[in-house]
């Protein structure tokens, strides 16, 4: 049987329409992303000295960056469900480099990432800038890297993970790792943290490889980048917040693992058997 993300997608040619968006939502993209950038840092030092690691402001800042990505793609971004208000983290399926702008669009949230994303160039930036928690998975880093976790949620942070460890084809979740669910099932105020599953769908713009907005094995980001851009016609993206888990209802962090992934699936209309991704590391977790 073949594994879909074993074929290569096939991208049709761009004409000069194509590239006239190329260029002009791109410069518009970064015009407004690393405006803001800017305007957020310095926002950051004004709030940094008055709250500390609480951000009341600069998360607006970043969520405006997000929804205008969204309006310069024309690429429709529909949420269902309730975001949760309460303290806690937000556990998602991951397909895309468009899943930060994703979640970021649909909630204020602060990412959980591989430590390597600080070092990549333009991203890392942005994702430092936004409060992004950089974590290596190495055993002696596990109790510094878990007491860094519960000072963010002591600041009424809501941290977004990906568990499934790298990203997909966009038409499958794959299975969980429990790993960092440990983080919060030994947190001490456990009793009043909810973990929240939510499901991102990407839909492809009609006529189109159906994984068109999928970003995984060993694919380049300048070229998926171009594609997305070059859209004349875009797909849409769908959002769907689940009910919150509380986490002192599970008796251990792989069974919270094993909800949130059933509470995932739920709503992705492609998945299909999760299969081991083939080759590569994209997403913004380790493989392991």
């Amino acid at each position: 049987m073949t594994d879909w993300q074993d074929v290569p997608m096939q991208h049709p040619g761009l004409g000069w329409g194509a590239w006239l968006r190329v260029v002009w939502r791109g410069l518009l993209l970064a015009i407004v992303t690393y405006g803001c950038l800017l305007l957020l840092l310095v926002v950051r030092m004004v709030e940094w000295p008055l709250f500390g690691r609480a951000r009341p402001v600069t998360p607006y800042i970043t969520q405006f960056v997000c929804k205008a990505a969204f309006v310069i793609l024309r690429l429709p971004l529909v949420v269902r469900g309730t975001p949760m208000r309460g303290v806690g983290a937000i556990v998602a399926n991951h397909s895309s480099w468009l899943d930060v702008f994703t979640l970021n669009a649909a909630d204020r949230v602060y990412f959980v990432a591989k430590s390597e994303v600080a070092g990549w160039p333009g991203i890392g930036w942005l994702a430092r800038a936004t409060g992004t928690v950089f974590i290596r998975r190495k055993a002696v880093d596990a109790k510094r890297q878990q007491q860094m976790l519960e000072r963010r949620l002591h600041a009424g942070h809501r941290l977004l993970f990906f568990p499934e460890g790298t990203s997909s084809d966009a038409m499958r979740v794959l299975p969980f790792k429990s790993t960092l669910f440990a983080a919060f099932t030994s947190y001490h105020l456990k009793d009043n943290l909810y973990v929240q599953p939510v499901t991102v769908i990407y839909h492809a713009p009609p006529g189109h490889d159906p994984r068109h907005y999928g970003w995984w094995g060993d694919m380049d980001f300048a070229p998926h980048l171009v594609i997305t851009l070059a859209a004349r016609v875009q797909g849409r993206v769908e959002v769907v917040f689940h009910d919150p888990l509380l986490v002192a209802a599970f008796v251990d962090r792989k069974a919270l693992a094993v909800a949130s992934e059933a509470a995932v699936r739920s709503a992705h209309p492609f998945d299909g058997a999760a299969r081991t991704p083939a080759g590569g590391d994209h997403g913004l977790f380790q493989k392991g």
